[in-house]
């Protein structure tokens, strides 16, 4: 308390002081909202109310440890100054909460310039700092690496601080760059990764010829198809084709309506198990095929049955983490909307948007690209499961693709919503009766009445094939 009155006084705030023993034993509450409401303060005592906005909840202390380090990465990759993010957010970050980024900003220096002292006081790098410095020296002359051709693999996921160091490697004339990425597949945004490295190659590395490699050994055509008409959508990345190796156009996609995730995935492995069993599905040597359950968030592992099928080597893996790895059979079983739906609605701090690369303007680009890398993981099909009442945005566009197929509840009718083409119908009850509604109430609001025939295009009204 002493230290508080100390805080107060010198910033010229007002303290307002209880005792636990006045509100247990006394008329401390009622004190206490006297002297608020004299400050101009207004009272619901409701604990059900709405959260108010402008109060934002206090950080874990390891939530706010994690988001310094992540926004150091950024700031050292960058070779960001003070200067240079205040110009920043005095210029191109209005949208930010100002006085809150300060505050960070005030505390965050401290911790960096602590962080370079212990550095230079035990005569270590970070890894920031192995990247800046190699950079550094390159570019200054200092060294000159004998290498005439530089190899660059993933190069999606270059930071701008990878990007120096790989144009310092190959600034004598002479030098080659051989670099190998797939925009489409670049996921990893909040590691330091900016795709700008690679689709502004030239104003980095200058010009040079560029190959699309369109032959996938992995997929089959029908996968390929609806990936690649999925992900093109964003128009800010290289269009190019995707051709299959196999003859076989293989399976259609297919979507699952469950509200029980669980059991939904427990009776696919079971099915699939039952075609392995009887000879109808190839396997490999061992007698059996690979699944892997792919969640967007690691806590979808619980979806997973105790005991799955002897005859199934099932593998729970993130999406993230699936990158590079493939199995014979893909199961997306969080196929959902809502705040860990997929795509995410976890936003990261705003703080970040300071310090990283400038986001993409296409709606969930870089969870569009995720999605991709999920289907694209599977040798033969993809299933995704997905609630009916809560559709993923993603499974809805898809539903319009005639390589997708739909099975499980009410699987006979799913209808597009007509007016925002987000969601789809769902019944619903009202005081007058059921009618149906949009799964993304209230974002839409469009209704209609139950008995009422859809009109429109086939795209918007989708029976089960």
């Amino acid at each position: 308390m002493a230290w508080k009155r100390r805080v107060h006084a010198r910033y010229g705030t007002t303290l307002v002081e209880s005792t636990w023993a006045e509100v247990m034993f006394g008329d401390g509450l009622s004190k206490l909202k006297d002297e608020l409401t004299r400050l101009g303060l207004s009272f619901d005592w409701n604990p059900d109310r709405p959260l108010n906005d402008e109060w934002a909840k206090p950080m874990e202390h390891e939530d706010l440890a994690r988001l310094v380090r992540t926004f150091m990465a950024h700031v050292k990759s960058n070779s960001s100054t003070a200067e240079d993010l205040e110009r920043r957010l005095a210029s191109h970050m209005a949208h930010l909460d100002g006085y809150r980024i300060r505050l960070f900003l005030e505390v965050y220096w401290q911790i960096h310039a602590e962080w370079e002292r212990r550095l230079a006081a035990d005569r270590s790098v970070d890894f920031e700092d192995m990247l800046v410095q190699a950079a550094r020296h390159l570019e200054a002359g200092n060294v000159d690496c004998p290498y005439d051709l530089i190899m660059v693999d993933e190069f999606q996921d270059a930071s701008q601080a990878r990007a120096r160091l790989v144009r310092g490697l190959v600034k004598t004339p002479g030098r080659f760059l051989l670099a190998v990425g797939d925009d489409w597949q670049s996921i990893n945004r909040f590691a330091g990764a900016d795709l700008s490295v690679m689709t502004n190659f030239e104003s980095w590395f200058g010009r040079g010829q560029q190959i699309a490699l369109t032959t996938t050994f992995r997929c089959t055509q029908t996968i390929c198809d609806v990936a690649r008409t999925f992900v093109s959508k964003n128009p800010n990345q290289f269009n190019k084709p995707m051709r299959s190796v196999y003859q076989d156009p293989g399976a259609p996609i297919t979507v699952i309506r469950a509200d029980d995730v669980t059991g939904a995935l427990a009776s696919y492995l079971d099915r699939l198990s039952a075609a392995v069993a009887d000879g109808s599905v190839p396997t490999d040597r061992s007698g059996t095929v690979s699944v892997d359950v792919l969640g967007r968030y690691g806590f979808e592992r619980e979806v997973l049955p105790r005991r799955p099928p002897s005859n199934l080597h099932v593998t729970f893996r993130t999406v993230h983490g699936s990158k590079g790895l493939e199995a014979d059979y893909i199961v997306v079983p969080g196929m959902t909307t809502g705040t860990y739906g997929f795509p995410s609605n976890i936003a990261d701090d705003p703080v970040l948007d300071l310090a990283m690369p400038s986001p993409e303007s296409f709606a969930h680009a870089e969870e569009r690209r995720l999605f991709y890398v999920a289907l694209t993981r599977a040798r033969r099909e993809v299933t995704l499961i997905t609630p009916p009442q809560r559709m993923s945005p993603f499974v809805v566009e898809l539903l319009a693709d005639p390589h997708v197929t739909v099975t499980g509840d009410n699987a006979a009718h799913v209808e597009i919503c007509s007016r925002c083409g987000r969601g789809t119908m769902v019944e619903r009850k009202g005081k007058f009766g059921p009618f149906l509604g949009c799964s993304t109430f209230p974002a839409c609001t469009h209704t209609r009445a139950l008995q009422q025939r859809p009109t429109g295009t086939s795209s918007a009204y989708r029976k089960r094939r």
